[in-house]
């Protein structure tokens, strides 16, 4: 609750600051397009598909092969336990809010250098997205919340190609969004079902 309180804090300063305006963003690569199975893909994309699973992968080996990784680990599990084997809980629990933000910033550049376009509130699908792939994946579970939200994707990809085609082109991509959250709906009935 904490972090989307926030989100809703920066979100309305960057519309103070920058205004309601759609603005655009510069382009990193060539607009350059490749066929792939069928599929139209640009240069920009391959590079986020790229970038993104460097990030994935960096922070895999943060977290198992690094003290601050088992640090972050200890205190995830338990904090207390964490101070009484000389962790430092507040500077862990700092560091981990500042890599967050700073991945964060990095899909933030890879959003809107796919779209072209940079607005105020671009982020705030994507964080409600972020949390429904973590809960498919499970909280906590950071292989789990990666794999959530590849399934995340192509369930929007495939329900809205799906039933967009059989509403005749009339419930096509716009209502793509309306599924993250009914998958989301889904796991929450589940997981409360379950126990």
């Amino acid at each position: 609750m904490t972090a989307i309180g926030v989100s809703i804090v920066l979100q309305n300063l960057a519309m103070m600051f920058w205004e309601r305006e759609y603005h655009a963003f510069p382009s990193l690569l060539p607009n350059i397009s490749h066929m792939l199975s069928g599929a139209i893909i640009t240069e920009v994309q391959i590079l986020i598909v790229l970038v993104a699973l460097g990030m994935m992968g960096g922070l895999l080996l943060l977290m198992h092969r690094t003290r601050l990784g088992r640090a972050m680990r200890a205190v995830s599990e338990n904090a207390s336990a964490a101070v009484l084997m000389g962790v430092n809980v507040n500077g862990v629990i700092a560091i981990t809010f500042m890599l967050g933000s700073a991945l964060a910033a990095v899909a933030g550049i890879m959003v809107s250098a796919n779209y072209g376009i940079v607005h105020y509130s671009m982020g705030a699908m994507l964080g409600l997205k972020a949390f429904t792939a973590a809960v498919l994946g499970g909280i906590g579970n950071m292989r789990g919340a990666m794999v959530g939200g590849l399934l995340l994707g192509l369930i929007e990809s495939l329900g809205a190609g799906y039933i967009g085609d059989l509403s005749g082109g009339f419930l096509g991509s716009h209502y793509q969004d309306v599924f993250a959250f009914f998958v989301l709906i889904f796991v929450l009935i589940f997981a409360h079902l379950a126990y």
